[in-house]
């Protein structure tokens, strides 16, 4: 049997298992053994992992972030940030700045506190897009907003959506209890118009700098926080109108301090906690 080391971080409770892609050279399939890291009980347990290979052109690392049923991600805010904190309590980057390449473009991520073993980054993510999955792609700040039936619960919900380097259906909400959200986002995750599936996010409209929010995540189902949700939760609200490009996004596990600047880009402000380390044998 081959160990495999690990560290699990937590993005305010969104936890995954960060791994050294070296040390995966005799994993056969990465979608299998993501799948057996991530289950509750009889793994690790994790809403994803993420897997780091040092790179010599382009980033410094590269990330790729692979969700509990198998499927690769092409970004995850929460998932980079605790791969990144992995990188500075190994003590593989000392540098403030890194640039990190992910599915979905080089992020960059900038140090702001390292106090014991919580790291908080601000993380500069690019700009978003509007156009849905297939759709040909234009130069738009117009947001594109939709009704989805959902025949099984009779419904149909409002959906605006947006790409942050994952798709995100936004559902604009007065209240979470007011329907089955949980059942909603599993409906909205697999609908036909999302050909790869995409993330939900529920928002709540607190005042113009703070919005509430709930979370189902492609292929993880309902996680504490996100940091995709946050920033495209943020982006939406104001690109509606119902805010100001500065926001605090409450989630059921922290607040993330989003920015849609004027340029564009899109900032998050965040922490990552080390949860443990260890090994796991394959």
């Amino acid at each position: 049997m081959n160990a495999i080391n690990f560290g699990k971080f937590h993005g305010f409770g969104n936890d995954y298992i960060v791994f050294e892609a070296g040390d995966l050279r005799e994993v056969f399939s990465i979608e299998d053994f993501a799948r057996t890291v991530c289950r509750r009980h009889t793994g690790i347990g994790g809403d994803g992992i993420a897997v780091l290979k040092r790179m010599e052109t382009e980033a410094d690392y590269e990330c790729r972030i692979i969700n509990p049923d198998g499927s690769e991600a092409a970004f995850s805010g929460n998932g980079t940030r605790c791969a990144v904190s992995y990188l500075y309590y190994k003590n593989l980057w000392q540098e403030k700045s890194l640039k990190l390449k992910t599915k979905s473009g080089v992020k960059n991520y900038e140090l702001l506190e390292q106090k014991n073993f919580t790291y908080r980054f601000l993380a500069e993510l690019g700009k978003p897009k509007f156009n849905l999955p297939n759709a040909p792609a234009v130069e738009s700040e117009t947001a594109t907003e939709f009704g989805l039936m959902i025949p099984s619960e009779e419904m149909a919900v409002r959906i605006t959506f947006v790409d942050v380097g994952n798709p995100v259906a936004v559902i604009f909400l007065e209240d979470f209890a007011q329907i089955d959200w949980r059942g909603i986002g599993g409906k909205v995750e697999t609908a036909p118009i999302f050909p790869d599936r995409t993330n939900v996010v529920f928002v709540k409209i607190v005042d113009e700098s703070n919005i509430e929010i709930r979370i189902w995540e492609r292929g993880a189902g309902e996680t504490s926080s996100s940091g995709t949700c946050s920033i495209a939760a943020a982006v939406t609200s104001a690109l509606t109108g119902k805010t100001n490009r500065k926001v605090s996004v409450h989630a059921e596990g922290g607040t993330t301090e989003a920015v849609w600047r004027e340029d564009g880009e899109m900032l998050i402000t965040g922490r990552a906690d080390l949860v443990f380390c260890g090994e796991v044998f394959i």
